[in-house]
């Protein structure tokens, strides 16, 4: 049997990335997946994964949006009867200073990256109750850690919330059987970062013992297994994934 076998997960930000990568990794492993996002890409994902032998629907995702989350999350129980597992990965970057925040670019950051993950918990959990408990993996990053140059005051205090609020989720959700934990990844390679400066990324790179980025399978990995019964005694807790990079 497969590591998911039975199980459906709801992968958001899945048209890509780590996204596209976990909605792969895990529908290889048994699972059946909706690949939930803004983006129209999402359908090509799905398609690959159904291509390849796997369960997999594309479904459009605003996480900032009540609604939405309320129809995708119907829609996945009425169509795939259950639902077990909720990845909350959807999410954007910034590198603006200080000086350079505004209060739109604040707000946006946060709607997306901090309240998408709070309407992700409030519309799934109820359901995966309802199917006997499961897992929920929110992803973080290192910058919700430690500082990291290069990065902005928002998306730090946004990835920060989310380390908090996986921990408040996990008290409050452990009686409903629904374990939360949170994924720290350091420097990926994916198209977020692509456009960062040079010298971010060679700092980056300097810093990493393991002396590379990570390909998004690797996160991938960590995210499969917190999803899975592996780690079914576990929550509450961060999976930090950065070759190294804050154990300095």
């Amino acid at each position: 049997m497969g590591r998911m076998d039975g199980k459906v997960v709801i992968v958001t930000g899945g048209a890509g990335g780590i996204g596209a990568a976990a909605s792969k990794l895990i529908a290889s492993a048994g699972g059946a997946v909706v690949v939930a996002d803004l983006s129209e890409t999402g359908q090509a994902v799905a398609d690959d994964i159904v291509a390849s032998g796997g369960s997999a629907v594309f479904r459009r995702l605003d996480v900032t949006d009540e609604r939405s989350w309320a129809a995708v999350v119907e829609s996945t129980v009425a169509e795939l009867g259950h639902l077990d597992v909720l990845v909350n990965n959807a999410g954007i970057t910034d590198t603006r200073g200080i000086a350079e925040t505004t209060a739109e670019s604040w707000n946006r950051m946060v709607a997306i990256d901090q309240w998408g993950v709070m309407l992700g918990l409030k519309h799934c959990a109820p359901a995966i109750k309802a199917a006997g408990g499961g897992s929920i993996v929110n992803l973080s990053s290192i910058a919700g850690l430690i500082a990291t140059p290069g990065s902005s005051i928002a998306y730090s205090g946004a990835k920060g919330a989310v380390r908090l609020m996986t921990k408040f989720a996990a008290v409050e959700l452990a009686k409903d059987g629904i374990r939360v934990n949170s994924v720290h990844p350091g420097r990926v390679d994916t198209e977020m970062v692509a456009d960062q400066t040079d010298w971010k990324k060679e700092y980056m790179l300097e810093r990493t013992p393991l002396g590379r980025n990570a390909a998004p399978v690797e996160i991938a990995y960590g995210i499969l297994f917190l999803a899975s019964s592996e780690s079914s005694y576990i929550t509450g807790t961060e999976l930090v994934i950065d070759g190294g990079f804050t154990a300095q």
